[in-house]
Formats: C-alpha cells, structure tokens, sequence
C-alpha cells in the first residue's frame, strides 16, 4: 500500500474517483441518513479498492452493470482515520455502495426543534473538512481525490435543502429513483427503502456539481430555509426567520464589492454563484467556503459591517483553497496562509488600510499565541508539517494562516507589490483544480521568480519552528495607539472614553488580545464597569474579555461564561474558555464548572467541537 494522505486509506496505486451519485433519505427521528452512493473511477481496476469510511452501516456492494454482489470488509475503525472500506473488483470502473449513516457521524449535527432560531422544525447540516466526508459517504476522502458530484435528497416537504452545488430542481419522489441495486440488497437489510422514500409528505430536491472538489468540501443543509437577495450572484440564506434573515442581509450588503476586488487581485470568479448560508450558532466555524454556498456562523452578524471580513476569508478561498487545494492536510498554510493574505488583500480594498493592518495585528498577536500554545511540540509551529498518527481537528491553530500570510507577505516586500500580483495570478492559472504540496509550490516559485531563494530562506519559514525573524509585525498610528493603551493598562490606567470613542469591535479586540492574561480582578470590574464588554454582542470582544476574568479569577463572570458556552458552538470561542477553566493549577472550583457546562452544552455542539472540548478536558483533568 502506497497512502497519499496520513488520514486516508486512500493508494496511489488504485484508481481515484472522478465522479459521485447520491440518492440521499433523511431520517430525521433516527437522525441517520439511509444512501445510495454511485462512484466512478478514472479507469477500470481489478483487486482490492480502498476506500474511507467512519461509522457507516454498509448494506452492500454490488456491480452497477450487473447489480451482482462485490465482496467487501470493513475494517474496525482506527482512532482517526476511521475504517478502511475494502471492495474486490474484477475489472470495474464503478461501484454501487448502499449504506446508512450513523446518529455518530462525524460530519453531521442533527438539530431538533427547540436548538434551532424558529422552534418550529428539525434541521441537519455538514461540517466536511477535513476528513469527515468519510462519515456522509464512502469515498477516498482526501483532497488529493477531487471528485464531481450529483445528488438528490429525499427530505420532509415542510424542508429545504441547499448544497455546494448547483440547485437543479426540486420534485415529488418517483419509484425510479431508487436504484434496482437498493431494491435488491432491501430485503436483506429490512430498509424498504422504496417505500421509505416514495412515502408521504416528501419532496426531492437535486443538485449538480460539475467542477472537480476535494471531498472536504461536499456539503448540504436541510431545514426550514428562507432568503433574501443582497447582489447579482448571492443569496442570503438562513432558517426562516425574519430578524436573522434581515440581519445577515444588511451585514453582507457589500458582498458583490468584494467579489469584484477579487476578480481584480485573482481572475475571474470561477464558481458562478457566490452564495451565504447563516446556520444555527452551534456551527463550529467562522466560515467554511463551500462552492457556491458558503456557511457561516451567526457569531459574525455584528451589526457593523464587521462580519463581512469573515465572508471576505471564504470568498477568498474560491481561488486559494477550492481552486488550487493542498494535497492533503500537511500543507493545510497553502490552503489557508494564500487565503488569509487575499483576504487582507480584499479587506485593503474594500474597507480601507486600516481595517487590513488591524485584522493583521490581531493575527500577528494569534500567532504569538499558537507559539505559545505549541511550545513542547513544536511540529505544529511550522508551515509544512508531519501529521501521521494525528488528528488534525486537535493541532487546528492560526499558525498556517498568519506564518502562511507573514511567509507570503515576506516574499510580496521582496519582490514588490505588481511583480507579487503578477506571481498569484500565474500561480492560480497554472495549478487550478489541481491539489499540490508545498515543494510544488516552491517549485513553481523559484521558477518564475529567480533568484527568490537567495533573498528569503524558504526552507526556515516552509520547515522551520516557530516565527523567523523576518516576520514583520503590523504598523500604523491607530495599531500603535491601542498597543501602547493596552501597555499602560498593565500600569494601572484604563483608556478615558475620548481616547475610545470611536472604536469598533476590532479595536477593542487587538486591545484586549494585548492586554495580560491574568491582571487583578479589581481591574477587570472596573474596566467592565466603564466598557461593558461583558454584555457586548461582539463575540470576539466579549470572550477576549471572559477569558480574562477567567485567568484573573475574577468569578463574577463565571455566570456569562455559562452563557456563553452554552449558547454559541464556534470552537474559536469553546476553545480558550474551556482551556482558561482547566489549565493551570488552584482552580479546583473552575475544572469542576467546566466539566458541568461540558456535560451540559455538549449535546448542542457540533460533533467536531465535542472532540475538540474532550480532547481539552482530557489533557488538563
């Protein structure tokens, strides 16, 4: 076996899957979707297929030609990869596996009524990358295998469904739809799938995705849906709620500016619909960039225009990320640092040169602390990493975002600014919906930018732990301003309100980010008592500030970090909180609340954040 990705069972030797069609039933009272998965590979291959799966029910495997059974095994599953799915061939070129999802799906968050904005109806949705694909359905979940896609899903009528493909149509269930393979296997498995799906009060909804992506990014939501139109290429959708709908509305009004810039900085846009989908506020993301449908916490609807840096981050990764993708999880920065460099790019334009510095200066300060956080394991603080053994959703930092921005940004200083542009526009042209790896990269680098080598070291910042020492911190007069304000509150002076006044969230936060982690409780009363940052409706403000009082011991915020932790989902937010609670020694008081809001909030968070969260616990209980 030759592996091309340590978090797939995926071989270099077998054929990989150029297409994918699903018939998708959603159970919602079983909270399992019971499937039809249709794979086509690039060429006919005979001997044992490896394929990806992780708590998955596989009814059976059968030839599509001639709907005659295919031995398959399924492995026990491994801690982070899952099972191994092995099916003999006899020189196919498809496959038909009939399975069911399990209520454990990695992937998906099943939401009753009462978790949802409106009360009224059920709602499920996706949560892929990086490797959780593999519990939706089987496949050689890595981005090395791009694949296309069709799809229909069976769902109440009373529902909606939209996915990171094109919508085709939405229909009454016909018997034709189920294949006469389902049929087949049926009576064995005790489905009666037929009947299930051509039952009452169900609708089919099909979409089409015709560009080749990475499986991390197949996504769908089903629930009750309502939209509004903010741009000639976007919609606005969320659950069918008048206040969230208008909201995230008037937050993404400027939506299509931002697309245009884009098209400036990167050619033009390559998925033709750019839309936005607001989910419940369990999503465990600020964003992520689904083709033509990206999802987005309610955590970013700020109210100010704000929010629309996150959706600038998705937006940028239709070029870098679901254009040109990494090839598999150790090179996550070419995904992640272009992104964040075009989207500070995008942000210059559209928001103007101060918003930029300032979403750099609360990276660089990210940075600083992912460093922190991976000081006795420092793999994790450089750009091209080993990952074997590892599950990526608990070494997820900013360090491939801001060392990826800080490592571009060093070369955009060396060569200049129009010969960089230049670079990023051949860069895309030259490896779109390709998946690559940072030697590729660097490759193509040296190649069209001659001599690069010799003026930036690119085997410390790709290789190398920690910042290199060419990194460049942030400067204008308003960064300096709230950093040198943050340096003399560790003094004792809190900033009079003139010196504030006109500061937005993102102020606000880069002040608190530089402010000690643990100073005296008096001082978090009294700078709550003057800004209120506890009540603020600015997430990133507001837990900035709860992870303070936390360090600071200051237990009368005890009561809005249960709040907090068991009203939203983001991990950006679970994550220091919890940490602040458990790391550290005489906080007896504070590992007990964790472990009780845990117990309480987990089934509300999405299944990759209750990694995440045990994962914490674990380590510090």
């Amino acid at each position: 076996m030759a592996p091309v990705d340590p978090h797939s069972y995926t071989d270099s030797a077998h054929p990989l899957t150029t297409h994918v069609s699903l018939s998708l039933y959603f159970d919602f009272p079983s909270s399992t979707i019971h499937a039809a998965a249709l794979l086509n590979l690039s060429s006919p291959y005979s001997g044992q297929l490896s394929l990806d799966a992780r708590s998955l029910t596989v009814h059976g495997v059968l030839d599509p030609q001639t709907l005659a059974p295919l031995p398959f095994t399924l492995s026990p599953p491994d801690a982070v990869k899952g099972s191994l799915l092995s099916i003999a061939l006899d020189s196919q070129a498809s496959v038909l596996i009939l399975y069911s999802t399990s209520p454990d799906s990695s992937a998906l968050q099943w939401l009753s009524p009462p978790q949802t904005f409106n009360k009224k109806h059920p709602f499920v949705y996706t949560q892929c990358q990086s490797i959780h694909a593999r519990s939706v359905f089987p496949c050689q979940d890595t981005p090395a295998a791009r694949i296309c896609y069709s799809a229909k899903l069976n769902v109440p009528r009373e529902l909606s469904a939209v996915m990171s493909a094109r919508h085709s149509g939405r229909r009454d269930p016909v018997a034709g739809d189920v294949s006469e393979g389902f049929k087949k296997v049926d009576s064995a498995a005790g489905l009666n799938f037929e009947s299930l799906w051509c039952g009452d009060g169900r609708v089919v909804e099909e979409f089409v995705m015709e560009q080749p992506i990475p499986p991390y990014l197949f996504a769908f939501a089903v629930g009750e849906l309502g939209s509004r139109e903010v741009g000639p290429r976007t919609m606005v959708y969320a659950e069918n709620v008048a206040a969230v709908l208008d909201s995230a509305a008037s937050e993404f009004a400027g939506t299509e500016d931002m697309v245009r810039q884009g098209e400036k900085l990167f050619g033009e846009y390559p998925w033709e619909r750019f839309d936005l989908l607001v989910l419940p506020p369990s999503f465990p993301y600020g964003g992520m960039e689904n083709p033509r449908m990206v999802f987005l916490t309610p955590t970013v609807i700020k109210g100010d225009a704000s929010g629309a840096q996150v959706v600038a981050h998705e937006l940028a990764h239709s070029w870098t990320g679901n254009l040109i993708t990494n090839i598999n999880n150790e090179h996550f920065w070419l995904n992640e640092g272009f992104t964040r460099y075009a989207e500070r790019r995008i942000v210059e334009v559209v928001q103007g040169e101060e918003r930029a510095i300032l979403s750099m200066g609360i990276g660089w300060r990210s940075l600083n602390e992912a460093m922190e956080r991976f000081k006795d394991n420092t793999e994790f603080t450089k750009l091209k990493t080993n990952q074997e053994g590892i599950d990526p959703d608990n070494v997820y930092s900013q360090v491939p975002y801001e060392k990826g921005f800080q490592f571009l940004a060093r070369i955009e200083r060396q060569i200049g600014r129009p010969a960089f542009d230049e670079f990023i526009k051949k860069y895309i042209e030259n490896f779109k919906f390709k998946s690559i790896d940072t030697g590729t990269f660097l490759e193509f680098l040296k190649a069209n930018v001659p001599g690069i080598e010799k003026e930036v070291d690119l085997k410390l910042w790709t290789e190398g732990t920690g910042i290199p020492p060419d990194a460049y911190e942030p400067v204008s007069d308003l960064y300096t301003t709230i950093v040198s304000l943050a340096n003399e509150f560790k003094l004792g002076r809190m900033p009079r309100e003139d010196e504030v006044a006109n500061w937005r969230g993102q102020e606000w936060e880069l002040y608190l980010e530089n402010l000690p982690k643990c100073v005296e409780a008096s001082q978090v009363l009294a700078l709550d008592a003057r800004y209120r940052m506890s009540e603020s409706k600015d997430y990133e403000v507001k837990v900035a500030f709860l992870q303070m009082a936390i360090s600071s011991k200051c237990r009368d915020y005890y009561p809005e970090v249960e709040k907090t932790l068991k009203e939203v989902g983001r991990m950006k937010y679970l994550r220091p909180l919890y940490t602040a609670l458990v790391q550290g020694s005489g906080n007896e008081e504070e590992k007990i609340l964790a472990k009780r809001l845990f117990a309480e909030a987990r089934e509300c968070y999405h299944p990759i954040a209750q990694g995440v969260v045990e994962s914490i616990l674990a380590k510090h209980l």
